[in-house]
């Protein structure tokens, strides 16, 4: 069986699709030949006779199924310890898988099923399995095969941070309230906690009150996650915003490691010391300043070192925010715009002025960025290089937002928001699998191999199956997700 293309300039390309031995292998690479021809058709003419086909008409499809892309979904499902985990529930599967598929409501994720070629289960079904996804048991058999899977140890770096999800409500309830908002909203909104290991492989995440500050989020979950796992310590990365001066005692107090950002309200002395002994020079890009902070005589913490680092692309960006804001602070003052929020106009009574020691200040410390550490022998480059990593915990919430649609519009009450906040950790995980084992992004991943169906028609009495040809990069693709699950 053959497919010849042919052109109008009498080029001529010939596909071979197969040789059949019998009718019903005959029967079989016409369909697959038509197939070919009209992928994406719901229905193929294969131009069998009437009584061939048992009936007028198209030969009618009596299954379709996304099934390379479910199955390799299954696979990474599979590998990370969730069918395990969750003692093999279908239905917790089904939603985690669906929701990577096509990130919609409950109700909604059945009928996605349906198109991708699973049955679902029905609707009375799934709602009476979502209170055992919110309960805190499921979570943390979730959260140890993830944390199994990252191969965590007592020095494992985990990065945290928090972000929002609003609510289209104008009323809290206690939970959903009204709070400093990462996306500046007014509405409602519950802050969340995700931790996760360097690579940004979510370890765990927990709910918050919408109004509860950010920097008392950390601990909590730190806790929560060793207790878990068992852990002695681990090595907190933190941006410098999730860390107030009560968090740094308590985590002192806690015995933990960190890696953190480090305030610099004012020029350090170090770089004030570097700057008197080269008064006409630059300071070098890449350079690093490092300031000894030993433990005092009541002790209390272990010593402690500041790194600064200089940039000088960092200075130049800083530089020019400097000079946008000051212009628009002295078009201010000369009563040319209203005053604004700027902290570069100085009120005093009712005389407006430019805060020039502010400003000088402000360039002083362009280009400056401080790293605090209290690990003994980590050099510069590793805290620095470890702290650079939390870009990893923010793509990981930005496939939430974006990839998983983690806001969850439908849900009210804290259970059915707690349980659509695991579903999403899950699928998360799932597709952070997916992107590492594959060099691919998870949307195109899922947009590539939903395109790729398995067919069942009936002729001539035989149930014949065709498939889209996989093009090579996509088999490639496939066979390292396999390949990933046979090895471990």
């Amino acid at each position: 069986m053959q497919i010849v293309h042919s052109s109008r300039r009498g080029a001529r390309d010939i596909e071979h699709i197969g040789s059949a031995h019998d009718e019903a292998e005959l029967e079989l690479l016409k369909a697959a030949a038509r197939q070919r021809l009209a992928a994406g058709q719901g229905e193929l003419d294969l131009g069998l006779d009437n009584a061939a086909a048992g009936q007028g008409g198209p030969l009618p499809i009596t299954s379709a199924r996304m099934g390379h892309l479910w199955d390799a979904l299954a696979c990474a499902y599979r590998r990370l310890g969730f069918e395990e985990a969750t003692g093999g529930d279908e239905v917790f599967r089904h939603l985690v898988l669906a929701r990577i598929i096509e990130p919609t409501s409950k109700l909604d994720s059945l009928r996605v099923l349906e198109e991708v070629g699973v049955e679902p289960v029905s609707y009375r079904t799934l709602t009476r399995r979502l209170p055992h996804f919110a309960t805190d048991a499921w979570r943390q058999a979730l959260s140890a095969a993830c944390a199994r899977q990252a191969g965590l140890g007592p020095a494992s770096l985990v990065l945290y941070d928090v972000s929002t999800l609003y609510f289209e409500t104008d009323a809290g309830d206690g939970f959903r309230e009204s709070g400093f908002s990462k996306e500046r909203r007014l509405e409602p909104q519950i802050t969340i906690g995700l931790l996760t290991d360097a690579a940004g492989f979510p370890l765990m995440v927990n709910a918050f009150e919408g109004n509860r500050a950010e920097t008392t989020t950390m601990l909590p979950s730190i806790r929560a996650f060793m207790a878990a796992h068992r852990l002695p310590d681990v090595t907190i990365v933190a941006d410098a915003g999730m860390v107030s001066e009560s968090n740094m005692k308590a985590i002192e107090a806690e015995g933990l490691s960190f890696i953190l950002g480090a305030k610099v309200p004012k020029v350090p002395y170090v770089i004030e010391r570097w700057r008197t002994a080269h008064p006409d020079e630059a300071i070098p890009d890449g350079h690093i300043f490092t300031q000894p902070w030993p433990t005092g005589p009541a002790g209390g913490r272990r010593d402690q070192v500041i790194y600064y680092q200089y940039r000088a692309d960092r200075a130049r960006r800083t530089l020019r925010g400097i000079d946008e804001q000051v212009a628009k602070a002295e078009k201010a003052v000369a009563g040319q715009t209203a005053v604004k929020r700027n902290r570069f106009v100085k009120l005093t009574g009712g005389t407006r002025s430019i805060n020039r020691t502010l400003e000088t200040k402000a360039r002083a410390l362009a280009g400056i960025k401080g790293y605090v550490t209290n690990l003994p022998e980590a050099t510069a480059e590793f805290v620095i290089a470890a702290y650079h990593r939390l870009f990893q915990i923010e793509k990981s919430f930005r496939m939430s937002k974006s990839d998983l649609a983690a806001r969850p519009i439908y849900h009210h009450k804290r259970d059915s928001i707690e349980a659509h906040l695991t579903i999403v950790f899950a699928a998360l995980a799932v597709s952070r699998f997916i992107e590492d084992t594959t060099s691919w992004s998870i949307k195109k991943f899922v947009t590539t191999l939903r395109r790729y169906r398995t067919i069942e028609i009936q002729a001539s009495g035989h149930t014949i199956t065709a498939a889209d040809p996989l093009p090579d990069e996509v088999r490639t693709i496939l066979h390292q997700i396999h390949q990933q699950q046979r090895a471990h």
